[in-house]
C-alpha cells in the first residue's frame, strides 16, 4: 500500500474527529439542538443550504455564529425586511467620481456561511435575489459573473408562516434548500441550563469569552467532502429513495410532491450521515433517518388538507410507514 493510500483514510478520520467535535463546540454557546447542529454539518458537507425554522429567540442565529466561529469561517448575517432590495444582498455597481467608472461593490453573499434572518419577512423579488448565489455559486451583475468563496452556504432562518408580515417563501427557492431543519422551544432542562449561563455572565455577543474556539476549518471539510465521495451507495438504498419520493407525489393531500432535485438531494445527505457515522456504505435506514429533514419543505399540502390538519411531516410519517424498506 502506498504512502498516499494510507494517509487519505487517515486525513478522513481526522476530518470526521473534527467535525463531530464541532457540536461539543458549539455546545458552548448554544444548549441543546445537536440535531440542528448535526444538520448544518451534513449542509456543509453536501454543499448544500439549509431554512432553519422556529419562534423568536430559540437561539437560530446564535447557532449559526457559533459554528462559523468552531469551523474558523466567515460568515456575514443579512437581516431581510419588507425594504430590502435584490442589490443589497448580492452588490451593485458604484459610480466613482474620481475615476468616472462604475465599479463592483461585493454584497454580504460573499462570504461562506450567509446568515438570512427572517428570509421570509422580505418580498419574493428580494428572495429571488439568492436563486443564482445558491444554485450557481456565483453572483451576475452588469452581465459579469463572480464566483463567491468556497465553502459557501446560505443559512436562511425563517418565523413561521403563519405569523404577520411573513411572505411564504417560492417553490423554486424551496426546493434549492437542502434541509429544512425546525428549532422547537427548549425543554426544561435545557431552558434552566441556557438561564444558568446567563447567570454566571454568558455574553452572547462574545463567543470567544465563552471558550468557544476553532475545532476544524475550510482543509478538514474539503477531506470530508472527498471521502463522503466514496461512500458506497447500492441499488436498493436508490430504488429506496426513488420509491419515497415518488409516493408522495401521489397522494391526494399533495399538490406538488418531491421533485427529482429532492431526491438527489436525500441521496447526498444519507451518504454524509453514512460518512459521519462511521461507515463506507449507505443503508435504507440512513435514508429514512433523513427524509423528514431533507423532503419536508419540498411538499405543497393542499389547503383544504392543511384545514383538516394535514402536515408535511404528518405526509411524510405516513408514506415512510407505506413503502416497504428493502433489506
Amino acid at each position: 500500500m502506498s504512502t498516499e493510500q494510507t494517509q487519505a483514510p487517515a486525513e478522513a478520520n481526522a476530518a470526521r474527529s473534527a467535525l463531530i467535535a464541532l457540536r461539543a463546540e458549539v455546545g458552548k454557546a448554544v444548549v441543546g439542538n445537536d440535531a440542528a447542529v448535526t444538520g448544518l454539518i451534513l449542509a456543509l458537507l453536501c454543499r448544500g443550504h439549509v431554512l432553519l425554522e422556529g419562534v423568536p429567540g430559540v437561539a437560530k442565529t446564535l447557532l449559526v455564529r457559533a459554528l462559523a466561529a468552531a469551523l474558523d469561517l466567515k460568515t456575514t448575517r443579512v437581516q431581510f425586511t419588507p425594504d430590502l432590495m435584490p442589490g443589497d444582498v448580492t452588490g451593485s455597481l458604484v459610480y466613482d467620481a474620481h475615476s468616472g467608472e462604475f465599479s463592483f461593490r461585493e454584497g454580504p453573499v460573499f462570504t461562506n456561511l450567509l446568515l438570512a434572518d427572517e428570509i421570509n419577512r422580505t418580498p419574493p423579488k428580494t428572495q429571488s435575489s439568492l436563486l443564482e448565489a445558491m444554485e450557481e455559486r456565483q453572483v451576475s451583475v452588469d452581465g459579469r459573473p463572480r464566483p463567491l468563496p468556497d465553502p459557501f452556504v446560505v443559512i436562511a432562518t425563517q418565523n413561521p408562516v403563519e405569523y404577520e408580515g411573513t411572505y411564504p417563501l417560492p417553490e423554486a427557492q424551496l426546493d434549492r434548500f437542502l434541509l429544512k431543519l425546525t428549532m422547537p422551544a427548549p425543554s426544561r432542562e435545557d431552558e434552566i441550563g441556557i438561564l444558568w449561563r446567563h447567570a454566571q455572565g454568558f455574553d452572547p455577543r462574545d463567543l470567544a469569552a465563552a471558550g468557544l474556539r476553532p475545532v476544524a476549518g475550510a482543509a478538514q471539510l474539503e477531506t470530508a467532502r472527498q471521502a463522503v465521495a466514496r461512500v458506497t451507495i447500492g441499488p436498493e438504498v436508490i430504488g429506496y429513495v426513488v420509491d419515497l419520493c415518488r409516493a408522495t407525489r401521489e397522494l391526494p393531500a399533495v399538490r406538488l410532491g418531491v421533485s427529482p432535485r429532492g431526491a438527489t438531494g436525500l441521496l447526498a445527505v444519507t451518504r454524509a450521515w453514512a460518512w459521519l457515522a462511521g461507515r463506507d456504505y449507505a443503508t435504507p435506514d440512513d435514508v429514512k433517518a433523513l427524509a423528514r429533514p431533507a423532503l419536508r419543505h419540498r411538499l405543497d399540502v393542499r389547503p383544504e388538507a392543511e384545514l383538516e390538519g394535514v402536515t408535511a411531516d404528518g405526509v411524510l410519517d405516513r408514506v415512510l410507514a407505506s413503502v416497504p424498506v428493502p433489506r
